[in-house]
This record gives C-alpha cells, structure tokens and sequence, in this order.
C-alpha cells in the first residue's frame, strides 16, 4: 500500500524535474554572470590578484577562468553541452573555496565557502543528471 502511494506522488513529482533543473541552471548562471564580467572589466586586476594568491600563470588563468564563468552562463542558461560545461565551472569553485573562501569558514555571512560550495553542488548535479527537458542538449538528443 505504501509503496504505491510512494509510486504514485513520484510520477507526479518527476513532472517537475525538468522544471527545477531549468530554474536551477538558470540561476547558476546568473550568478556567473557579475563575476565573469568583474574579470572581464579588470582582467589585468585579476590576473595581479590571482598572483598575489600564488596561482600559476596568474594572467593567464583569469583569462581562463572569466572566458569559462562567460562560456558558462551562455551554456547553462540554454542548456547546451551542460555536462560538459559544469566540469571546469566546478574547478573554478574549488579553486575559489581553496584560496578565497575556506580561512574564512563557512558562513557566507563572513565570505565563507558557502555559497561557492553551493554552486559546486548545483554543477554536480547537471553535470551527473544533464540539463533537463529544457535545454538544446535534451532537443539535440532526440536527433
């Protein structure tokens, strides 16, 4: 008896994967869009900073990394090779978390490491469940 009542709220919840996994990529890449256009607006800053942090080749990573932030809302927010896509947008976050976020603990509050782990939770999720119904992956898949 359960496990049919189980069984049938999840058909009717699977309804709205789809629709949470659209609202939740386009979320994510919102929230790249302000920082990718910070470095892009002060790349010679950033790669200065990226240095003063020890990062390897500094100038050329915030090229990197702003091109991959501005890659990643184009993509996200269309759903299109969003697997793909997440992979170096997690790095970027552990990369954050490990020199920017983690000395400060969690708390967002006190630019902690929360919210960059949000993302990398978020990207771990269309990077192992893909974009959705919603997206130019899931139309390209049905060719």
């Amino acid at each position: 008896m359960i496990s049919r009542i189980d069984n049938a709220i999840s058909q009717i919840l699977n309804n709205f994967q789809s629709l949470f996994l659209l609202l939740a990529r386009l979320v994510i890449a919102y929230g790249f869009y302000e920082p990718a256009m910070n470095k892009w607006n002060n790349i010679d800053s950033v790669g200065q900073w990226f240095g003063s942090m020890g990062i390897p080749f500094p100038t050329l990573n915030a090229y990197m990394a702003a091109t991959t932030e501005t890659l990643g809302v184009v993509l996200l927010a269309f759903g299109f090779l969003t697997r793909i896509i997440s992979v170096p947008l997690m790095v970027i976050m552990l990369v954050a978390i490990y020199t920017v976020h983690y000395a400060n603990g969690f708390s967002a509050g006190d630019n902690g490491f929360e919210i960059p782990l949000y993302f990398f939770l978020f990207l771990g999720l269309f990077m192992s469940h893909g974009a959705g119904k919603f997206s130019i992956d899931y139309l390209v898949s049905k060719k």
